[in-house]
């Protein structure tokens, strides 16, 4: 996510050290349809963010004018950008995915810094996304209506690389505007091969693409051209790398972005071992334009066909397992916590270190899992399975596409980040994943608990929705179908944030003042005389006591009494 191009001067030289968003970053997977059980397509995305606040953005369907004009603000920051011209007929749009089952997340990968600012330019990537979901009815036609507003209206933002689909195809889609020179931008897109997935994780990714293969691979006519005029590239037009010339990845980009991507894929593919070295931000190079020889591959085969909660699995993680594992450092404190509080580099004597980057990140604003199936009318074969906050302890809830109202719990304007609100889901999960921060490795049991059974509920009754609302949508009509849907959509989210207001009081009660109460056949245990008995105090790991001891030395030992 985001970037404040007003702040531009003050901040480019950080965003391409790291070659990441100044104060967000996000992770995207790509899954085909050949890579599923049931042969749906999925995107995934995070926002992640230090002001995002996680909310459910709805558009109606409308009908505009001859002559009519949209306002244009940039996502980011609300600011003013200009207008330009409305189309007459503009189509329905929950949150990132649209009633035609056409879906859009995006990570910032920045790029070269010559190509940052783009005088009178007014589109910025957020406005692209959804202008494109209220004008496309495939993947396709979003990429040609995103990449036409870029040409006929500026670029606005960084470098950006777009995750696309419908029910048949997912694409990449990368861009980088031209910078002050002229305006528009340079970009590919690539379709995800049938039975391969894909990710981006605020890296660029795409590479060598086919010059001759517009089934699967389009391209802006200069891209490699306007390179050369840069004096970027000199190769030959085969060996021309999109990444390596527009964004090339340094140990930021391998080690807080890239890995994130390598952690999903290192979960459903073997042979991952092979990139470790990359994934801990060692870049080699080699070959007749030096670029990178070791980097991540763009698009893996799963060992197995996934399912929608495989995929959300992709979407959680600590690097568990691997050698950047965040629950096994010093860092992880006594309760093996995997966060460490921002920012993401830091000095002792004057030498610099960093924090891990994982998927799974205590400033998520909002993310989902786009499920896109071609065998169901589309407002009922779309799913956005939506959540808000950290996406280890959040719980995925399924908006269907052809909703009409958005549930209380994720509406815009109930709360925000400065003003707490008692029915909202974005207040309620920081809750319970603040608390939990407490005392995580005993807390984060009960939270996955809760999420498993909620989320497995919603999972197992999908079919019967489904069913349920293809028989209104052919035998009574499909407006009649979107008013089922809206309901089950909406009573599920605010049910699921009942409930998760419920788990927050419990681990309050269970957990407070660092004991843990003791439970019996699934409630709290009380005396004969209806009291509570004396709490279990499992006090620290003995690893954490030595770490005391040597730090201290013999500051906290017990010493005999004086005679």
């Amino acid at each position: 996510m985001g970037k404040r191009i007003g702040f531009l001067a003050l901040i480019t030289n950080l965003v391409f050290i790291l070659n990441i968003g100044v104060s967000n970053a996000c992770t995207n997977f790509l899954i085909s349809k050949g890579a599923t059980v049931d042969g749906s397509t999925m995107i995934t995305y995070a926002a992640d963010s230090h002001v995002l606040y996680g909310e459910l953005y709805y558009q109606p369907a409308a009908d505009h004018p001859a002559g009519a004009m949209r306002d244009i603000y940039e996502w980011d920051t609300g600011k003013f950008l200009g207008q330009i011209d409305e189309v007459p007929h503009t189509y329905s749009v929950v949150g990132n995915m649209n009633e035609f089952q056409v879906a859009i997340g995006e990570t910032t990968y920045g790029g070269r810094s010559e190509l940052a600012s783009q005088p009178g330019a007014i589109m910025d990537y957020g406005s692209l996304i959804y202008i494109a979901l209220q004008r496309a009815k495939s993947a396709r036609e979003a990429i040609k209506v995103m990449t036409g507003l870029v040409e006929q209206y500026g670029y606005y933002s960084l470098g950006e690389s777009f995750s696309i689909a419908d029910p048949n195809e997912v694409w990449i889609l990368e861009l980088i505007g031209k910078g002050e020179g002229e305006k528009g931008a340079v970009w590919v897109a690539l379709r995800v091969p049938d039975g391969y997935i894909s990710g981006h994780a605020n890296q660029a990714r795409i590479t060598t693409f086919d010059l001759n293969d517009p089934k699967n691979c389009i391209y802006s006519k200069d891209v490699i051209s306007f390179a050369r005029e840069k004096g970027w590239f000199d190769g030959r037009n085969k060996d021309f790398s999109f990444s390596d010339v527009y964004a090339p990845v340094d140990f930021g980009g391998a080690r807080f972005c890239d890995a994130r991507v390598w952690a999903g894929f290192n979960k459903v593919t073997k042979g991952m071992d092979r990139y470790i070295k990359y994934a801990e931000g060692v870049v080699e190079h080699g070959g007749e334009n030096n670029f990178p020889s070791n980097r991540l591959p763009l698009w893996v085969k799963p060992d197995k066909k996934l399912s929608v909660k495989d995929v959300i699995g992709l979407m959680r993680g600590h690097f568990e397992g691997t050698p950047l594992d965040m629950t096994k450092d010093i860092g992880a404190g006594p309760f093996k916590l995997p966060y460490r509080w921002r920012g993401l580099t830091w000095k002792v004597d004057s030498v610099e270190y960093c924090n891990e980057r994982a998927v799974s990140t205590q400033q998520t604003g909002f993310s989902f899992v786009a499920q896109c199936r071609n065998w169901l009318p589309a407002p009922i074969g779309g799913i956005l399975w939506f959540g808000v906050d950290d996406t280890y302890s959040t719980c995925y809830a399924p908006m269907y596409c052809g909703i009409t109202k958005i549930p209380e719990c994720f509406a815009v304007g109930n709360g925000d980040m400065l003003t707490y609100s008692e029915t909202s889901a974005f207040w309620t999960f920081n809750f319970v994943s603040n608390l939990s921060y407490l005392r995580y490795n005993s807390m984060i049991v009960d939270v996955q608990k809760v999420q498993a059974g909620l989320e497995n509920k919603f999972i197992d009754f999908t079919q019967v929705i489904d069913q349920a609302a293809k028989t209104l949508y052919n035998e009574e009509s499909p407006q009649k179908a979107r008013q089922f849907l809206t309901e089950y959509s909406v009573n599920t989210a605010n049910n699921m944030t009942k409930r998760w207001k419920l788990l927050g009081q419990y681990l309050l009660v269970k957990y407070m003042d660092g004991n843990i109460k003791r439970e019996k056949d699934g409630k709290f245990e009380r005396t004969e005389y209806g009291m509570a008995p004396g709490p279990e105090q499992p006090g620290y790991p003995e690893w954490w006591y030595r770490a005391i001891v040597k730090s201290t030395g013999d500051h906290f030992k017990v010493k005999g009494n004086a005679h």
